[in-house]
């Protein structure tokens, strides 16, 4: 299996969901703005996608593939199948359970997630509402999730990667023809989380029973791998709750700020998430499986090329996106955003945000690629101790920051949080031997920062020095002005690189299915 091939497929997948996902965010803007509507349908939101990342993306994931993985590559095809079938119908009767408790339990979690709507009761109680809607998402995404990590093991990257587009239609379909006939018509959004959940779990079913997957009712707690994908489950709950209980009381945090600071830090984290989810998210889903596997045959000298290989890819895609997103911060808000509801305000507003966040944009891409190192050899518990440092971190951070910076300290303390993980994650594999550098690496830097400097200067020199010119400008101008900017850029980075001497062949990695 060619590595960079995967990648190539993963990110293009990405791609055309991000690019939906702007989409979806510009419809949602335009319609609804930053306000006390969209602060609570993003409340309510978070709730059930909080649990899915505890549950599904992450203590269940990391647990999951690699076991799935090792029985796959030592054990026969039932034994495989059978594993399947057990953790399916547990995790099933666990997420209805936890969908059934969280609806019953909503005021109780509104309370605890954002404090400060309680002192709005018309906004507390829309929150509710729509949490009460989109809650069982928790249930389908984590189905999802459960079917994403068997394709993946199987080395189906397109489908699961894929999947995330039926959501952003749904909110897009749901947001231009269904609000109207909603009151209020946020409710809308709450029913777009439902249904894209629905729809997601549906279009992977079918390639589920293509490879013989396809998991049936059945329950057994006795099953040895069951027994050690839960044991491995309870240290990764932990270490995941803990980056959730940060974003959790970042939330606390905003909802005492300004009525639309949860939808600032909302709309800056959709920008940062474009580059982070199509590299990081891809990075990792691909590595995780090549990494078991070389962990299961004991071939440390492959496991350490592998993460060099996707610190390398990290260092040189990053790298520019996080400069790019600083530069351009009030280009990009102004050209997708700045139109309808949503107000100068809102988009020098987000600009602070994105800025800040930008600070730990490769930080929280090199989490993604360094802890399937952990996660590959079955080590949970040291990702947890460093996510605990991380937590305590965090918050030192928003308590210096939120004063004087409001919502973009807490979106800068995430950023600086996520660099901190990254380099503590770094510092343990190189400690145990995991990862030993491969040679290069004075050079590789030293031609990125060459690289880095062209692309800073077309930039710096293409925007200008106005942000009223971007939020005044009509929008045709913007559009192009910006798709200007992008290309010049672009083209200036990745010309640099081959002028100073990088080639695509250079990046291309083998992995093991």
């Amino acid at each position: 299996m060619n590595l960079l091939k995967a990648l190539a497929t993963v990110s293009s997948m990405t791609l055309l969901s991000r690019i939906l996902g702007f989409v979806r965010d510009f419809v949602i803007a335009r319609s609804f703005g930053a306000g006390m509507a969209t602060d609570a349908f993003f409340v309510a939101f978070r709730l059930p996608n909080l649990l899915r990342r505890m549950f599904a993306e992450g203590a269940f994931s990391q647990a999951f593939v690699p076991i799935l993985a090792e029985y796959r590559n030592k054990r026969g095809p039932d034994d495989t199948r059978r594993l399947a079938d057990h953790v399916a119908t547990l995790l099933f009767l666990v997420l209805l359970a936890v969908t059934l408790l969280g609806i019953a339990l909503t005021p109780i979690l509104i309370y605890v997630s954002a404090p400060g709507f309680a002192a709005d009761a018309a906004k507390f109680e829309l929150t509710v509402e729509l949490t009460r809607i989109a809650f069982p998402y928790i249930l389908f995404i984590s189905l999802v999730s459960l079917a994403g990590g068997i394709l993946n093991t199987w080395s189906r990257f397109a489908v699961p990667a894929f999947t995330p587009v039926l959501l952003n239609l749904s909110f897009i379909g749901m947001a231009l023809f269904a609000a109207p006939h909603f009151d209020p018509p946020v409710l809308a959004l709450a029913w777009a989380v439902f249904l894209g959940g629905v729809l997601q779990l549906a279009l992977q079913l079918p390639f589920l029973a293509k490879i013989g997957m396809l998991p049936r009712f059945s329950l057994s707690l006795r099953d040895e791998g069951v027994r050690r994908i839960l044991t491995l489950m309870l240290p990764a709950l932990l270490g995941v709750s803990v980056s959730q209980i940060s974003l959790l009381i970042n939330t606390i945090f905003a909802s005492f700020l300004p009525s639309g600071s949860v939808s600032w830090l909302y709309y800056a984290d959709r920008l940062m998430e474009f580059p982070a989810g199509l590299l990081g998210a891809a990075l990792g889903t691909i590595l995780l499986p090549s990494l078991s596997k070389s962990h299961a045959d004991n071939d440390r000298g492959e496991f350490s090329a592998l993460l060099d290989w996707g610190l390398r890819l990290t260092f040189l895609l990053t790298l520019p996106a996080a400069l790019a997103l600083a530069l351009l911060a009030v280009p990009l808000l102004a050209t997708l955003f700045n139109y309808g509801a949503f107000q100068t305000e809102d988009v020098l507003k987000t600009r602070d945000a994105l800025v800040a966040y930008s600070v730990g944009l490769t930080g929280l891409i090199l989490v993604k690629v360094l802890a399937p190192g952990f996660y590959a050899r079955q080590n949970i518990r040291t990702p947890v101790k460093i996510a605990l440092v991380t937590l305590a971190a965090t918050q030192a951070m928003n308590a210096a920051f939120i004063v004087p910076l409001q919502h973009a300290g807490l979106a800068l303390s995430i950023g600086l949080a996520s660099c901190l993980n990254a380099g503590l994650l770094w510092r343990g594999l190189r400690r145990n031997g995991d990862y030993v550098p491969q040679p290069g690496w004075r050079v590789f830097a030293m031609r990125v920062a060459g690289a880095l400097a062209a692309l800073g200067l077309v930039l710096w020199a293409g925007m200008g020095d106005s942000e009223r010119y971007w939020i005044d400008a009509p929008p045709l101008q913007r559009m192009l002005h910006l798709a200007a900017l992008v290309a010049g850029g672009g083209a200036a980075y990745f010309g640099a690189l081959w002028l100073l001497g990088f080639r695509p062949r250079d990046f291309k990695k083998k992995g093991r299915a």
